[in-house]
């Protein structure tokens, strides 16, 4: 264990991180920031990273924003990621359809704009229409009501499949967890007696997503062991847990275990690079 001023800030489960040389992989919400507003240290933290040679990347389950509002809001924080450095859930689900399918959204436009780069035909449930739709994709939806819960339901009861983005049963934020995309495609999920295909973290969606766009990466670093633990799991890296999200400090037993536990990115790396 190392401590600064007697304060613990990290423990090693297993041999420390500072050999594994390959891409860091990082979730944004609860580790980068919390709702947009700025994790302290965590991006001087990354750019760190970089700076001594190693490749950052990011994976995100939030399904919905744009990934321009996903990259700007890296670059606000001093981050300069490009488009390959970016994966999120809606990318994961758009690999689920086909290109020429109809698709009815309930969330965000970054699922529209995922599934338009696929060649999907993307209507969101705000709209009256009627379908035929091949397909209902569900992620995190603040402008989520009856009437777009109802098309959706209304979609998958005239056969079109069940694909969430992911199933976070939450979503961080600095005054505490909202219902995440999860709890919405369990409303669905429900309604329907449909079985949903998930895509994101962890499912298989998204470990073949890191595999094809950036490779096995040596460290997956998240606040949700049953995302961020799970998907590192899956893809044979090692996870660094930080307390920053939706893990608290004190918790109890964690499944996955992880090799790493920091109170935040800032003192992961501090750790990893001293």
């Amino acid at each position: 264990m190392h401590a600064r001023g007697g304060t613990p800030v990290i423990e090693e489960r297993t041999p420390a991180i500072e050999d594994q040389r390959g891409c860091w992989l990082f979730d944004l919400d609860g580790v980068v920031w919390l709702a947009g507003v700025p994790i302290p240290g965590s991006a001087d933290a990354i750019a760190r990273l970089v700076a001594s040679g190693l490749r950052v990347a990011y994976f995100t389950n939030n399904s919905f924003p744009r990934r321009a509002e996903h990259l700007d809001k890296l670059q606000r924080f001093g981050l300069g990621a490009s488009d390959d450095d970016l994966l999120t859930s809606s990318d994961a689900a758009a690999a689920l359809c086909e290109p020429g399918e109809h698709a009815l959204v309930l969330g965000g436009p970054g699922i529209r704009e995922a599934l338009e780069r696929r060649g999907v035909d993307a209507h969101d449930a705000s709209e009256a229409r009627d379908g035929p739709f091949d397909v209902v994709l569900v992620g995190i939806d603040p402008d989520l009501d009856a009437t777009r819960l109802a098309r959706a339901t209304a979609a998958i009861g005239r056969g079109a499949r069940l694909v969430g983005t992911n199933d976070d049963p939450t979503f961080p934020t600095p005054d505490g967890p909202l219902p995440g995309g999860g709890a919405i495609l369990a409303a669905v999920a429900y309604a329907t007696g449909a079985v949903p295909i998930v895509a994101g973290k962890p499912h298989q969606p998204s470990v073949d997503l890191v595999m094809s766009r950036i490779g096995k990466p040596a460290v997956v670093v998240g606040d949700r062991p049953s995302t961020d633990g799970a998907l590192a799991r899956g893809l044979g890296a090692r996870f660094a847990l930080v307390l920053s999200g939706v893990t608290a400090p004190g918790h109890g037993p964690l499944d996955p275990e992880p090799d790493v536990e920091a109170a935040d990115v800032a003192s992961l790396v501090a750790s990893a690079l001293e």
